[in-house]
């Protein structure tokens, strides 16, 4: 493995930048990623740390800084150690600026200000964690989405990154034996989305969590032919109700929470239509 050190410096939180970076890297096999975090430069001595960490560790450098003075000693810091360094915004706000001609305002961490989409993502989250693995049914139909689907089907993680993009998401599990809430089968509003996967993948995944939980193996969690039976069960029952269904079986939590936000707003949009 090729260990790459990449700094991501910025004058919010980094969050853009460390996300195009960690993309960028994935495309490249046999690379390790060593990823320095310089958040929150807004002075000149806080530069400074951040070219020292530069000269400790050097790398590729990866940026988001509006502050005109700091972004020239940032880059003429980077010549003067010999590493490559990138603005990550300067391409799109180019690219903007000539579309809509207009000029950007430097604002630090613009995208992180307390306005109301802020206060809706806060709202979001508050309403997922109070409607997670079946709790609160009563106002299920509250809920922008629902996902439903048996144990380890990674409800919750997904439900938690739709709240961060806004959605009031509720979950609700299928398990064997126990109905699930009638208010489920009421909902108008919400959008539910059943998610499914392999069994065989389902087995290993819930094998390791009863290993983690030092509980025993020999339970009907882990039976490869029952748990088969209960997936096969779950499709019939998202197929009855008209539910679209993901299967998760080879995605990842964003992978399956973009589906999801495109099957939602699809379905906005045919109901203004």
């Amino acid at each position: 493995m090729t260990q790459l050190h990449v700094h991501v410096v910025s004058d919010s939180t980094g969050e853009t930048a460390g996300t195009y970076a960690r993309a960028a890297v994935t495309q490249f096999e046999g690379v390790e990623l060593r990823e320095h975090l310089w958040a929150m430069v807004r002075t000149e001595s806080e530069l400074d740390e951040a070219l020292a960490g530069i000269r400790a560790n050097p790398g590729f450098v990866m940026f988001t800084i509006v502050d005109e003075k700091l972004r020239t000693r940032l880059e003429q810091g980077c010549r003067e150690l010999h590493v490559p360094s990138l603005a990550v915004l300067d391409p799109a706000l180019v690219a903007l600026g000539a579309f809509l001609g207009a000029e950007t305002k430097a604002r630090p961490g613009g995208q992180h200000v307390m306005d109301a989409e802020y206060f809706a993502r806060i709202e979001a989250m508050q309403f997922t964690l109070a409607h997670d693995d079946g709790q609160s049914p009563r106002s299920l139909d509250g809920a922008d989405v629902i996902l439903v689907g048996v144990s380890r089907t990674s409800k919750t993680p997904t439900c938690i990154y739709l709240a961060q993009r806004g959605l009031k998401a509720a979950n609700v599990p299928m398990v064997p034996g126990c109905p699930l809430p009638p208010e489920l089968t009421k909902v108008k509003r919400a959008l539910v989305v059943g998610l499914t996967k392999d069994p065989k993948r389902l087995v290993q995944i819930r094998r390791n969590r009863l290993l983690q939980l030092n509980k025993d193996q020999d339970t009907d969690y882990v039976d490869l032919e029952k748990v088969a039976r209960e997936v096969n069960e779950a499709r019939k029952l998202f197929e009855a109700n008209g539910w679209p269904v993901i299967d998760v079986t080879r995605r990842s939590i964003e992978e399956t929470a973009a589906s999801i936000i495109q099957l939602h707003t699809r379905r906005r949009e045919e109901q203004l239509a």
